[in-house]
Formats: structure tokens, C-alpha cells, sequence
């Protein structure tokens, strides 16, 4: 449904509804298909930004990742973005700094936290964090 656009808004608090699903691989396509839509999808990235707890980190990192593709709609649920640059899984992080880089003044709050990941242990999440920060220079 995420490639398909408008014709498939009709159709995405079905894909809302699988957010809870028992599958991990489910959620973590519905996270993904709702980070494909833009205003379509703003009624259900609350549902997604819950799925930033969930306990698998691919479905943890396709909710950062949706949310980073979002707007203004995503703000209210940045600083539970945020909190992930302190998750166990190195590409939860990542993808974390990604998302807040795309947010623009909307991230300004959570920069130092950003900012810390700059020692992280893993390269990619350094990488991450140097290109979110790079993103609020422009």
C-alpha cells in the first residue's frame, strides 16, 4: 500500500490496525507503510510512535525511520524519538538520529542528545549523528 499513494489512503487505518499485530514482521511493515504516506497517514503516528517500545528493534527502527519521513505531524512525538538514541540496538540509534535530523527546528530540544551519540560505540550511529547535526547547519 505504501507505493500506491492516494489510492491506498482509503485503506490505511486497516494497515493502522496492524501496528498490533503478533507478528513483529507485520508491525514493522505497517510502520513502514504509513512512513510512505504523508497527511494520509497523520491520524495514526501516534499509533506509530507506541511502536517505538515495541520488543523487536526491526519494528522500533521502521517507527523512528516513519517517523523521520513525517512533518509537523510527527513533532509531538519526537521526544520519543529521542529516547531511542539510548536503545540497546545499535541500528535503533541510527535510525533515531536519522529521524531527528529531518525535523528541522521541530528537533532543535533533542540535538545535545544527538550530539551524544557522536561517541557512540558504533560507527554508523556516529556517521548518523554527525550527518542529524550536519542537517540543522543548512
Amino acid at each position: 500500500l505504501g507505493q500506491h499513494g492516494e489510492a491506498a489512503a482509503p485503506h490505511l487505518g486497516a494497515v493502522a490496525e496492524r501496528l498490533e499485530d503478533g507478528d513483529w514482521g507485520v508491525r514493522r511493515e505497517a510502520c513502514k507503510a504509513l512512513g510512505r504516506h504523508g497527511e494520509a497517514a497523520a491520524p495514526y503516528l501516534g499509533a506509530v510512535a507506541e511502536r517505538l517500545a515495541d520488543g523487536d528493534e526491526d519494528v522500533r527502527k521502521a517507527a523512528c525511520e516513519a517517523l523521520g519521513q513525517h512533518g509537523e505531524a510527527a513533532a509531538p512525538h519526537l521526544g520519543a524519538v529521542a529516547e531511542r538514541l539510548e536503545d540497546g540496538d545499535w541500528g535503533v540509534r541510527r535510525e533515531a538520529c536519522k529521524a531527528l535530523g529531518r525535523h528541522g527546528e521541530a528537533a532543535a530540544p533533542y540535538l545535545g542528545a544527538v550530539a551524544e551519540r557522536l561517541a557512540d560505540g558504533d560507527e554508523d550511529v556516529r556517521k548518523a549523528a554527525c550527518e542529524a547535526l550536519g542537517q540543522h547547519g543548512e
